[in-house]
Order: structure tokens, then C-alpha cells, then sequence
């Protein structure tokens, strides 16, 4: 499984680290097996839920340490192949921390003393034939500077001034995408819609069959947009006056939504709002009815991405919820 938008660990090794890491939870109901809750999980680990939910949400800034990714690996039983890989990310993700501290090379003006200017007086004294010694230099009440700078510090003084300068004004790494992405307001675009097709996998193929059982068709859910997850959308771009390409795009997200409030009773519209929240950082019971817990997250989202917090999880919701995503995944 790769991030469609790099390759090898990537710009961001602790979002592809999480990525991965859900994927093997959302993969772990198999064989007969219930994928275990994020409570029980937590415990089987030795951490709390908090920080077990932050290490599987790829928005948050905290990774997961290479003695969680190894028992995660072992607790879930994931594809052998993947554990190497999940261990160099998260060494990368250690390494690419903040507040890490690194080695740093001393200059050669930090580390070695400058000639001493010769004293011509003293020279020229001792020379002398003269037996009256030199009279004593008089002593300033300030410090005096040697009297030529080294051109070397002046242009290190300059370029650390500069470059503190130029670090203060630029944006954070993301700020560009992010706001190209959502405008001034910091909420999605109208327009700002993923394109979920075949062998995209985890939050991509599962929003999109959630919501196509909601509509009554019978899909299986399983977070791997196959054949006749592609088969179902075809059938229902075509009910609804679409072109039937199988990919969801704009106009298929705008028709594929279901409004969500106190009042749904559609279980797996529910449940796709409750799983988007909680991938989204905002923690979430995963139980399909739409509770008073589900309505302060759903509030909570809201307020904190600039939407009015009516606890109704309209379009605009919607758009931003699948926005808080990050990349899709693929086969």
C-alpha cells in the first residue's frame, strides 16, 4: 500500500506511519475475528485510548514509537511484510521530530583564535638601544574591539540575521497547499472533492460503500474499492442523470451524501459520519445511531474548522470531513 502522493517514507513519514497503522486495524476483522475497539486495543498495548487514537489519526502530530508499532503489528496480526516497513517509518518519524537535537559542525572561527596583531611598539623597544623602557598604554574604561573585524564574522552575523529573517516570514511546510486547498476561510472548497475509483483503499472506499448501502445498494464493506464497489456507483450515476465512469468525483459526492441530525435513523450514513469524525481527530463511538455524544463532536469539528456548529452534518460537513482525510490510498 503506497501514498499516491510520494514514494519510499515520503515528505511526511509519521502521516504515512499512521496511514499504515490504521489500515492494519481496519483489515483486522477477519477470518472470523471482530476488529477490536480502540479502547480494548489501548489496553492490550499499555497506553491510553487518547494517545492510541492520536498514533492511528495521520492530522496528528504525535507518531507512534517503534514498541507500539511492533506490538500493534503483533496484537492485529498484519502482513509480515509490512513490519520492516512500518519500523522505518517510525525511526524517520523519530528522527524528523521537532525539538530533536542534532550535531552541529563548530566554524573555524568559533574554535580557533585569531593571530595576535603584532605589538611594533614592544618590537621596536627591545631592539632599542635605548635602556628607558616604553611607556605603559594607557588603559580605556571601555573594551576595546580588535581594530579590523574579520570580513568572516561580519558575513556569518549578516547571513544568520538574514536567514532568521526569511525563516520568521516563510509559511509552514503545508501552508501553501493547505490554503490553495481551502481559501481564506480555512474550511474546503466548494469544488475541493477527492476522486475515489478502484484500488483506492481504507477511508476513501469505506465512506464511499457506507454510503451507497445508505442509498440501498447492496455493497460489501470493506474499505477496498473493487469491481462491484465500482459496479454499484456505476448504477448509480446512471439513476441519477450522471456520466457513469465508477468514480466518485463532485457531482457524485454532492448526490451520494445524506444529510445526518438527531433525527436519521439510516445506520450507515451515521456510521460514516461517526468514522470520518474520528479519523479526523475528533474521537467517536463507531455505533450507528446518532447519539447526544455524536452530536458534540460532530459540533466540535465544526467550531474548530470555521462551520457553524449546528451538530447537522450537511454539505459543507461533509466536504470538510472528507477534507480532513489527507491522501487517499491505493493498491
Amino acid at each position: 500500500m503506497t501514498e499516491t502522493t510520494g514514494s519510499g517514507h515520503g515528505p511526511q513519514p509519521g502521516r504515512t506511519l499512521a496511514e499504515l497503522l490504521r489500515s492494519w486495524w481496519e483489515a483486522s476483522a477477519r477470518d472470523g475475528r471482530d476488529k477490536p475497539t480502540q479502547q480494548s486495543l489501548a489496553k492490550r498495548l499499555g497506553i491510553d485510548q487518547t494517545t492510541l487514537s492520536r498514533y492511528l489519526n495521520p492530522s496528528h502530530a504525535s507518531n507512534a514509537p517503534r514498541r507500539i508499532v511492533e506490538r500493534l503489528h503483533e496484537v492485529l496480526r498484519a502482513p509480515a511484510a509490512d513490519l520492516g516497513r512500518a519500523c522505518a517509518l517510525a525511526d524517520a518519524a523519530a528522527e524528523a521530530a521537532p525539538g530533536r537535537k542534532r550535531p552541529t559542525t563548530a566554524r573555524p572561527s568559533d574554535t580557533e583564535p585569531s593571530a595576535p596583531t603584532p605589538d611594533t611598539g614592544a618590537t621596536e623597544a627591545t631592539a632599542s638601544t635605548t635602556e628607558t623602557p616604553a611607556p605603559p598604554r594607557s588603559r580605556r574604561p571601555w573594551i576595546r574591539l580588535p581594530a579590523a573585524l574579520p570580513g568572516l564574522a561580519i558575513t556569518t552575523l549578516f547571513l544568520l540575521v538574514a536567514g532568521g529573517l526569511v525563516w520568521w516570514a516563510a509559511p509552514a511546510p503545508g501552508d501553501d497547499d493547505a490554503k490553495a486547498a481551502t481559501g481564506a476561510t480555512g474550511t474546503a472548497k466548494a469544488s475541493d472533492w477527492p476522486i475515489i475509483s478502484k484500488r483506492h483503499v481504507v477511508w476513501g472506499a469505506r465512506t464511499v460503500q457506507l454510503l451507497l448501502r445508505a442509498h440501498t445498494y447492496t455493497v460489501k464493506v470493506d474499505a477496498d474499492y473493487g469491481p462491484a464497489t465500482a459496479a454499484a456507483v456505476t448504477q448509480f450515476q446512471t439513476a441519477h442523470g450522471l456520466s457513469p465512469d465508477g468514480k466518485v468525483g463532485p457531482d457524485t459526492w454532492r448526490l451520494l451524501i445524506i444529510q445526518v441530525d438527531s433525527g436519521t435513523t439510516e445506520t450507515d450514513a451515521v456510521t460514516a459520519v461517526q468514522y470520518l469524525l474520528h479519523r479526523a481527530g475528533v474521537p467517536t463511538d463507531n455505533t450507528g445511531t446518532y447519539t447526544p455524544s455524536t452530536m458534540r463532536s460532530l459540533k466540535q469539528f465544526q467550531s474548530s474548522h470555521g462551520l457553524p456548529a449546528t451538530g447537522v452534518a450537511d454539505e459543507d460537513t461533509w466536504r470538510e470531513l472528507v477534507h480532513a482525510q489527507g491522501p487517499s490510498l491505493h493498491k
